[in-house]
Parts: structure tokens; C-alpha cells; sequence
């Protein structure tokens, strides 16, 4: 079958926000799942710094893993810290913009 879960050594216990690491002015991340269906990724991202304004197909729930970000879903800003998720759903314009430096862990569900 091989693994599902890539990039990550299997069987063996790990920090989840150790995995991907911040570049200064950038955008990093760190595909763990990419399938037809499902897609998972961990994302660093600098201060100021984010994911553009953009739909998918699919739900995609974000769980802020380290500092503090501004989400927004059809044109409505959120605030997430961390500890702090939000689902934004398919179809609807979104975008992640960092308000300081942000890890977070990226859940996408969509029909295959």
C-alpha cells in the first residue's frame, strides 16, 4: 500500500509545530498528505506574510499551532491564536494573513 503520510518517520512520537520551519519573508510548508480526497500540510509563515485570497474545492480547517493570524472567509476577518481553528468552507473566498509569525496545520476535505 505504501504510507499515506509522507515527509514524516513513521512509529515514531514527534513535535507536530518542530516539523516545518519560519523563512524570513516567506511562506514554508510541509506536505504530509496529498490525495485525491484529503490533503493535509503544516505551513510557517513570517510576519505579514500569507495565503492570497482564494477558493477551494474542498473544507479547509486550519488550527493555529504558534502566534496569532487574521482569516478571511467571504470577506469576513477573523482572529486565531494559538490553540484556536476555524473551517473555511468550500467554494467561499479565503485567505491566512499572519499578524505575527505563524505555524499552522491545514486540513483540506473534499469530494474525490
Amino acid at each position: 500500500m505504501g504510507q499515506l503520510i509522507k515527509n514524516i518517520d513513521h512509529s515514531t512520537p514527534f513535535e507536530l509545530i518542530n516539523l516545518v520551519e519560519y523563512e524570513k519573508g516567506k511562506v514554508a510548508s510541509l506536505t504530509l498528505a496529498q490525495k485525491p480526497g484529503v490533503g493535509v500540510t503544516l505551513f510557517a509563515i513570517d510576519e505579514g506574510e500569507g495565503l492570497s485570497t482564494h477558493s477551494a474545492p474542498g473544507d479547509a480547517m486550519v488550527v493555529i499551532l504558534e502566534g496569532e493570524a487574521e482569516v478571511t472567509i467571504d470577506g469576513k476577518a477573523f482572529r486565531a491564536k494559538i490553540g484556536e481553528g476555524i473551517v473555511m468552507p468550500a467554494e467561499i473566498p479565503h485567505g491566512v494573513k499572519a499578524i505575527t509569525k505563524i505555524k499552522m496545520f491545514l486540513v483540506v476535505i473534499k469530494n474525490a
